[in-house]
């Protein structure tokens, strides 16, 4: 029996895919319905699924916030109906990532790729093989665009040391310390960047790994980072919740 947990804000979405779910397979046990982050976090901190269908909206923030606060080994099945966190849901358990409004069809497919991947699913799947098969062949943003006055100028990434946020305006600092406004948010950007060589620190800052100067431990969970060239502005913390992830980040293997 597959046990399967919903997080789903919309009650009538949430009862259409229960429905659905259970008219195709009806040996199917949904464990429960959740409409929160916290209630999320709060549930899948003690207990556990076979597969979750996530909405990425919820009443009380984004979904993502659930990976930031608990490890989720669960295969995860997205539910949305923006298309600009795909690329993002695959970096998490995501086996797929279905628009709204799916259809039968789309469900169906959907819990046959979990199938295909997880034939027994109690027995505890390779999450990490199943991601590394399952991302997209994906190119990164090579350059950046920017406009100051009336010179429009491209930047490289090669270029950049981070991407940050100061009085609710975007900028990028080069490595030459030179600061340009960006019409992008840090949210957008870090979706175009390789992951492998820039890191979302806080809300404020994306640096990448090259500009790093010194790290400071504060506390166990309390990271402060000296970057190249410096910010005169404010501290640069690595906050509370990323603090684990970003020291994986520091080891990781490029493979």
């Amino acid at each position: 029996m597959i046990r399967v947990l919903i997080i789903e804000d919309e009650k009538l979405a949430a009862k259409r895919l229960e429905e659905l779910i259970l008219t195709l397979e009806p040996g199917i046990k949904i464990l429960a319905v959740l409409d929160t982050v916290r209630d999320s976090i709060s549930w899948l901190k003690n207990k556990m699924a076979d597969l979750v269908f996530m909405d990425i909206h919820l009443s009380d923030g984004n979904s993502f916030e659930i990976f930031e606060h608990v490890e989720v080994k669960t295969p995860v099945i997205f539910t949305t109906a923006y298309d600009e966190y795909a690329l993002k849901a695959f970096r998490v358990n995501s086996i797929d990532y279905l628009l709204k409004p799916f259809s039968p069809v789309d469900v169906r497919k959907a819990m046959e790729k979990y199938h295909s991947y997880f034939s027994t699913p109690n027995d505890g799947p390779d999450i990490e093989s199943l991601i590394k098969m399952l991302k997209p062949d994906r190119k990164y943003q090579s350059r950046f665009l920017i406009t100051a006055g009336s010179i429009i100028k491209s930047i490289s990434i090669e270029e950049i040391s981070y991407f940050y946020n100061l009085e609710k305006s975007n900028f990028i600092c080069t490595s030459a310390g030179k600061n340009y406004a960006s019409g992008l948010s840090l949210d957008k950007i870090e979706l175009l960047v390789d992951p492998d060589l820039f890191f979302r620190i806080n809300r404020n800052f994306l640096i990448s790994y090259k500009s790093i100067r010194n790290i400071y431990n504060l506390s166990k969970s309390r990271i402060k980072i000296d970057v190249h060239p410096p910010q005169e502005d404010q501290d640069i913390l690595v906050s509370f919740n990323k603090s684990a992830e970003f020291r994986q980040w520091l080891g990781k293997i490029t493979e």
